[in-house]
């Protein structure tokens, strides 16, 4: 059995983890909106104002900090006003991006800033820039945030809400070098300074500007924004344009014309997923190299909002509608994404998982038929990490001479971990990605001493498992057993294809 030892200072605290690295997506695709978060008000299925009761339920266990809503690609076919006022009298639109169906705006700008309320969810509300204007844009900033009196509020006020939202977060747009507009990149930076002016702070409302940045290491379009804030060699701030930059990665095993099935598939396979997820730290590492030359004081964010693995669609599914099933495999695609952030949170501030139901790498899957509720395995890592977030991140330094998997042209760690600490508890987490062998790991606990030891487990017989209606608990946390802490160590074993997290209780310092 393999042996590796991880030595973890605890009480040398890094960077916090911004809990806003556990955000979600939540797209008008498919059914992550209708059929997913929304049913209608007259649906069986309990619901307020047409919001399902259970997926909200749900979601505010994983203490979601944020959802960015309403894409991705249809964010920039969106016209907001669409979507406000009465339902009957809301005009119909055809989604274009995604399968070609009537959208009948039903879900719009009150129904998503009252499920970010039930949710206790910061919204992050990405704006049109594609297809859209910056007087559209600046009306909707106004009428979601501004009191007192003005054409928006009083528009705001005649549609039934009184008092202004609080909207943190705003993206100008989206994949400008794609579906938002084919744009180069010194054309979206020329657009953004204008979207951004007159996207405005109303009252307390503090606008967190996000530009829509990268595709993957597409690194000179990071320069690109970057330089249109900043100037070398002064001694002022980057001018106040943006606050956010973004990259979109997706974790994509095959060729994009045959991704490969989200649950059946070989060694191979499985093994090319998960290097190919945990290229993710390269490109935060290339993306913040670039920031910091020229904001080397990190007053800009980067933000991840867009990830998660990306398969062929489940046999006799819409192929517009992304909706793929999801295993152990994309625990460790989530756990290892969640360990190279906790490393970067330095520079990232911002994460969000494509997508929270029903597409793509989803949280929860609603079966269209029987309208039951399964949660995948890739909530159940969200769940047991969720002690990270705002927690203070800290070094975890793995020591062994047989930590490498080689895949194709790279190597894959075989151990993946992180660790942090809050309130004088630390929780580490831990994935062996080996598909067929434990490994033994040696927790070096250094700086604080323990007084106590819990484990969480998550894995199955095959990799390949997954929840149905059928089986909802075929993949979900168990107890583990890890033992005590003697002489500052504890030793783990992490069966095959396993997540864990070990929560200590530290004794009061001094």
């Amino acid at each position: 059995m393999t042996a590796l030892r991880a030595v973890i200072d605890l009480d040398v605290e890094g960077p916090r983890i911004n809990k806003h690295l556990y955000g979600h997506f939540a797209e008008h695709l498919g059914r992550c909106i209708y059929g997913g978060f929304y049913v209608g008000e007259d649906s069986d299925i309990p619901n307020e104002g047409g919001i399902r009761l259970d997926v909200v339920e749900a979601l505010r266990a994983l203490r979601i900090p944020n959802l960015r809503w309403p894409g991705g690609c249809f964010a920039d076919e969106y016209h907001w006003m669409d979507g406000i006022g009465p339902k009957e009298d809301r005009p119909r639109m055809i989604n274009t991006h995604w399968g070609d169906v009537e959208e009948n705006n039903h879900f719009g700008t009150h129904e998503f800033m009252a499920l970010c309320e039930m949710l206790g969810a910061d919204p992050y509300v990405n704006g049109n820039v594609g297809s859209g204007t910056v007087k559209e844009m600046s009306d909707w900033v106004e009428y979601l945030t501004r009191d007192g009196d003005s054409p928006m509020v009083r528009l705001r006020k005649a549609n039934g809400r009184e008092k202004a939202w609080r909207v943190p977060f705003w993206g100008i747009g989206n994949e400008a070098w794609g579906c938002g507009g084919n744009m180069s990149a010194e054309h979206y930076a020329e657009e953004l300074r204008r979207y951004a002016t007159f996207c405005r702070d109303h009252g307390d409302n503090k606008l967190y500007r996000i530009a829509a940045g990268a595709a993957d290491d597409d690194y000179r379009w990071t320069e690109t924004l970057m330089k249109a804030i900043s100037c070398l060699g002064c001694t002022r701030e980057p001018r106040n344009i943006f606050q956010g930059l973004t990259f979109h990665y997706y974790t994509v095993p095959g060729p994009w014309e045959h991704k490969g099935s989200a649950t059946e598939f070989g060694d191979d396979e499985y093994y090319t997923t998960l290097a190919k997820a945990a290229r993710v730290e390269e490109l935060i590492a290339g993306h913040s190299a670039v920031m910091d030359c020229y904001d080397p004081h990190k007053r800009v964010g980067l933000i991840l909002d867009e990830w998660g693995t990306w398969y062929d669609v489940e046999p006799g599914t819409n192929p517009g509608f992304l909706y793929q099933q999801n295993t152990m495999r994309d625990a460790l695609v989530a756990s290892v994404h969640f360990d190279a952030f906790h490393r970067h949170a330095d520079r990232l501030v911002m994460a969000n998982i494509a997508q929270t139901v029903n597409v793509l790498q989803a949280m929860i899957l609603t079966d269209p038929d029987t309208q039951e509720l399964v949660l995948t395995p890739t909530y159940h890592v969200f769940e047991m990490n969720k002690g990270h977030q705002d927690a203070a991140s800290l070094a975890v330094h793995l020591l062994g001479d047989d930590n490498a998997i080689e895949v194709g042209d790279r190597s894959l760690n075989r151990v993946s971990a992180s660790a942090s600490v809050k309130d004088s508890r630390a929780l580490v987490s831990l994935s062996n990605l080996h598909l067929t062998e434990p490994v033994e790991i040696t927790l070096d606990l250094r700086g604080r001493a323990v007084a106590e030891v819990s484990g969480r487990l998550l894995t199955a017989p095959e990799v390949a498992a997954h929840n149905t209606s059928g089986r909802p608990d075929a993949v979900a946390p168990a107890a583990f057993e890890v033992g005590a802490v003697t002489d500052g160590t504890l030793p783990v074993t992490l069966p095959p294809h396993s997540f864990a997290t070990v929560e200590l209780a530290l004794t009061p310092e001094g």
